[in-house]
């Protein structure tokens, strides 16, 4: 189990802060989880709804940036754009860092009515959910 996890997307807006937000409920704080974008954007009051509805607050997330960060020393990034990617691939190649990329689907590219659009945010935390769930609380094969 990685002790210091980075979750990075294009604007630490919607993904990043998501899936931080339920890996430290999912971990209960054992584990350093930050999240940082390429560039920093607004809070995305959508993903704020989203989050409030499986009871995990993020309404007092900053955004920031991958330079914002304090402590750049992770054991492990998990992208989520492939901007991110390419930013972590940049920022880690010296490092003994592991870079996974998880594509993720962007949900503010989602148009329609209000309702469709919360539904894509709830899909991208939905989807997020489970994927960390697999990776962090599901023994892997060569564990049995």
């Amino acid at each position: 189990m990685a002790q210091a996890v980075l979750f990075a997307c294009t604007m630490n807006a919607v993904r990043s802060p998501m899936a931080a937000a339920m890996l430290r409920h999912l971990t209960r704080s054992s584990v350093y989880i930050e999240s940082a974008g390429v560039r920093a954007g607004e809070l995305d009051p959508l993903a704020v709804e989203a989050m409030d509805e499986i009871g995990l607050a993020i309404a007092k997330h900053r955004p920031r940036r991958f330079e914002d960060l304090e402590d750049g020393s992770f054991d492990l990034v998990i992208t989520l754009s492939p901007e991110a990617q390419h930013k972590a691939m940049e920022m880690t190649r010296t490092a003994a860092t592991l870079v996974e990329y998880w594509p993720t689907m962007d949900p503010t590219a989602v148009e329609g009515s209000r309702e469709q659009r919360l539904a894509a945010y709830r899909a991208v935390r939905d989807g997020l959910m489970e994927r960390l769930k697999q990776r962090f609380l599901e023994p892997s094969a060569s564990d049995t």
